[in-house]
């Protein structure tokens, strides 16, 4: 059995997205892409002027979107009809396929706002699929406990917490994980697929080969290998992602992934015409 390491440890970039909402980019600046991870944010600050425009309605084509909160308050309205107010814990995963126009907005006026956006590709088959919405409860969330660490299973399977996210194309993991100082996490991932760790905060070390120092919100891509070990060398909590890749070329547009050109050029078309939701 291989045992996974660091590969590259990346600090994020400051950056804004949506009206103005301040963010640290890491997936989608360097690396560009992880396949099949295209886009990392971490949103959070107590200043609520760095949060309070939020993300007005957007269109979003051939990409899934992974919200998950730590804290504050956050609501949101789609055109399937979706729409739920997302707090402290809870997720929301959501398939934008052939195409959807969504918003999320804070519902909160001050306070500490906190969490994380993912983006996943779809691939060609799929992009043009009917969009889905599903909101994931913090109360539905599967948690593994121990005396030395916690771990809440958004997708995937550790132990007996198994996410409710199943049955998806890229046989996705996706762990909150709390480790108490001097404790260690081991997970057994597939070999064949692409994982990182956001270590949010704690300082942490993994594997046994020497790497430079990791402490709060850094990005760290891992090697290809079957068996993770990871020490914390302070309480620590990070989160473990991983995924099977697509492997099929992509175009950027903004808010629309394709795999060509013409796909990209399509859906802006679709979006200023009125016919984008189908």
């Amino acid at each position: 059995m291989s045992e996974i390491q660091v590969n590259q440890i990346i600090d994020p970039t400051s950056a804004t997205d949506g009206a103005g909402v301040k963010l640290k980019r890491s997936i989608g600046v360097e690396p560009n892409y992880f396949d099949p991870f295209l886009m990392l944010d971490e949103f959070g600050s107590d200043n609520k002027d760095d949060y309070i425009a939020g993300f007005p309605p957007h269109p979003h084509r051939g990409i899934e979107t992974v919200t998950y909160m730590l804290a504050g308050d956050f609501e949101h309205k789609d055109s399937t009809g979706g729409q739920g107010r997302m707090s402290a814990g809870d997720v929301q995963w959501m398939k934008t396929g052939s195409g959807i126009i969504h918003s999320e907005m804070p519902a909160m006026k001050q306070g500490k706002l906190h969490g994380f956006q993912l983006w996943i590709n779809m691939p060609a088959k799929m992009k043009m699929s009917k969009p889905e919405y599903h909101y994931i409860n913090a109360d539905q969330m599967s948690v593994h406990k121990d005396v030395e660490k916690q771990i809440k299973v958004i997708a995937g399977k550790f132990e007996n917490a198994e996410g409710p996210i199943k049955k998806h194309n890229v046989d996705p993991t996706y762990f909150d994980v709390e480790l108490k100082k001097g404790k260690e996490f081991s997970f057994n991932i597939p070999v064949t697929h692409n994982s990182f760790i956001y270590l949010i905060n704690g300082e942490i070390r993994i594997g046994k080969k020497n790497h430079d120092k990791v402490m709060d919100s850094t990005l760290i891509l891992l090697t290809r290998g079957n068996n993770l070990k990871i020490s914390a060398l302070s309480n620590a909590k990070f989160l473990l992602i991983s995924g099977k890749p697509i492997g099929e070329q992509i175009a950027r547009g903004g808010p629309f992934v394709m795999n060509t050109k013409q796909e990209i050029l399509q859906a802006i078309e679709d979006y200023h015409s009125g016919t984008f939701v189908k």
